[in-house]
């Protein structure tokens, strides 16, 4: 398979519209108040009988400053004495949930997220890894996939030998940008030298692993200045590498309001550095997963994408589809049996149901039959670029033609722009198509509704 990122402008505008980013099908937008903690119980419970293994979410949400770019759920504070009191609820939660699960499930991947994980002090690190342990089952052999994120203006050498440490063997790398101009108007001042040495650091410690962050249309940004950075990243050879669009959505997340709009780059400026990324990455070896992402040809996502079992979820692409995901602290997204549930979004909220000896999900869903057939679909679509319609068929006990013939009709007119191609009982997506990828999902997604209003999510390019 093709693994490059090919653009081609003409489709890309006559397809970049709003839509879903999939990482999970239904998205939160379907996720309702009738789904709470009872439902999740009932869900857990049941999950129990298929003895599968389990993933571990935690939603650090502190920051230390404001990054105006960014859409994340986070809590913007000075002051570090108020991570103690979260975590105290969050080992609270971790007695409840891992009430519900066997004690036999291995936990194969585990991830903080946030916010900022590395936030919080080395002895508040050390001791969350270890309340984990006494709820949950974590491997002591190093083979889980347990992954952090990492902002490396927090961080020190001995703060990533600790994070080795206490089982840590991944780790993404925020960076954004170097441009000390494009740092100022974002609010995001950090040297090459962080950014660089938290890499080296987790080099020399063992981490299989090192991701790393950028984004394209921030002020000020030019083609020529970030792949000035982009350049600069590739000389330290990172695994894997997310180069996220920007998308400006003021309107909805406060900090974007402090963004000048005036000095966004245009739309074809925006086309022009995505095109010279994928020129840049392609010379240097990377391949394209999808959805933002790149990596070396030998690492696990390519691997999975390549051999067609690559998963995506909330933390991205995966190769641990088999998982059921338990997800711990505010607003924070799990995914049990064919359920999804999501905690309370304020600390309040979450203070006040963990105090009342109450789990936090306060909304989410339970998937029919029909949501479950559509994710798998969306799945293969958005993970490895095909879809074997006899498989499906088969899985699920349909005819695929008959099933999805108003989809496959529009799917017609996909192929004869070149996004995809339909022969044979098998969709291809093109590699002008891969870019597009969100556009071909949509057209299965029931939810969107015939009209296609697309208006709560982001632009596809």
């Amino acid at each position: 398979m093709q693994q490059t990122l090919v653009l081609d402008q003409d489709l890309i505008k006559r397809y970049d519209q709003s839509g879903p980013r999939y990482t999970s099908y239904p998205t939160a937008v379907q996720f309702h108040d009738g789904f709470g903690p009872q439902q999740y119980r009932a869900a857990a419970e049941a999950s129990n009988a298929s003895g599968r293994p389990l993933s571990l979410y935690f939603h650090i949400p502190f920051c230390d400053t404001v990054c105006f770019y960014c859409a994340c759920n986070k809590v913007a504070t000075k002051d570090r004495t108020r991570a103690q009191p979260y975590l105290d609820r969050v080992y609270r939660e971790l007695a409840m949930q891992g009430e519900l699960f066997d004690r036999s499930r291995p936990v194969e991947q585990l991830h903080w997220g946030g916010g900022t994980p590395t936030f919080i002090s080395h002895d508040q690190m050390r001791e969350l890894m270890t309340k984990t342990g006494r709820h949950f089952q974590l491997l002591d052999d190093d083979s889980g996939e347990y992954s952090i994120e990492i902002d490396p203006r927090e961080v020190t050498d001995e703060t990533i030998g600790l994070l080795r440490e206490i089982g840590f063997n991944r780790m993404s790398l925020g960076l954004q940008d170097l441009d000390p101009a494009v740092q100022k108007a974002v609010n995001r001042i950090q040297t090459a030298e962080q950014t660089f040495g938290a890499l080296t650091a987790a080099r020399r410690e063992g981490f299989r692993s090192i991701s790393m962050d950028l984004i394209y249309g921030l002020p000020l940004q030019t083609a020529d200045s970030f792949i000035a950075t982009l350049d600069r990243v590739l000389e330290a050879e990172p695994e894997r590498l997310s180069v996220f669009n920007y998308a400006h959505l003021p309107e909805r997340f406060k900090p974007q309001r402090r963004i000048n709009e005036d000095e966004l780059p245009s739309a074809e400026q925006k086309l022009e550095i995505l095109q010279q990324v994928g020129e840049h990455l392609a010379k240097a070896g990377y391949v394209y997963i999808g959805m933002d992402h790149f990596a070396r040809p030998d690492d696990e996502l390519a691997v999975a994408q390549r051999e067609g079992h690559l998963y995506r979820n909330f933390q991205g692409y995966s190769t641990h589809a088999h998982c059921d995901l338990v997800a711990l602290g505010v607003t924070s997204i799990g995914l049990v049996g064919n359920t999804y549930a999501q905690n309370v979004r304020t600390l309040d909220e979450y203070y006040a149901r963990i105090d009342a000896g109450e789990l936090a999900v306060f909304r989410g869903i339970e998937l029919s039959r029909d949501d479950e057939l559509r994710r798998d679909v969306i799945t293969d679509l958005i993970c490895n670029f095909a879809l074997d319609m006899a498989r499906v068929g088969k899985r699920w006990d349909i005819q695929f033609d008959d099933y999805f013939r108003g989809e496959l009709e529009r799917l017609h007119g996909m192929a004869k722009d070149g996004l995809l191609t339909i022969d044979g009982g098998r969709i291809e997506v093109m590699p002008a198509g891969r870019l597009l990828i969100r556009n071909i999902c949509m057209v299965f997604d029931h939810y969107l509704g015939a009209d296609g209003q697309t208006t709560r999510f982001s632009k596809v390019i």
